[in-house]
């Protein structure tokens, strides 16, 4: 089995956010029903990352049409994780903070 590395993030529209999946377009033959790998790809972020926290995140910084990215994960067909690389969106910061010397 080979691994693939699929990128996620979270689409934001103006009702509600979307949980995205990037496919490689050279996506191992093993996965054969994308739902259900869409389906291992959210399960492996949402254990890993507190959604909470996500979402709060993605709302505070992002506007609507804009997608906040969370990183990448990779698995086997089996649903082995092989490796993740996630991150909660960092909030804006306030403006007028800068950390100039005079």
């Amino acid at each position: 089995m080979c691994a693939d590395t699929f990128g996620v993030g979270i689409y934001l529209t103006e009702a509600e956010f979307e949980f995205v999946v990037g496919v490689p377009s050279d996506v191992d033959s093993g996965w054969t029903d994308p739902e259900e790998f869409q389906s291992l790809v959210a399960e492996t972020v949402w254990e890993r990352l507190d959604r909470q926290s996500v979402f709060e995140s993605v709302a505070d910084r992002f506007r609507a049409g804009e997608t906040a990215t969370l990183g990448t994960v990779t698995l086997e067909p089996d649903g082995t994780v092989i490796s993740h690389d996630l991150e909660i969106p960092e909030p804006a910061s306030g403006d007028g903070e800068s950390d100039t010397d005079e």
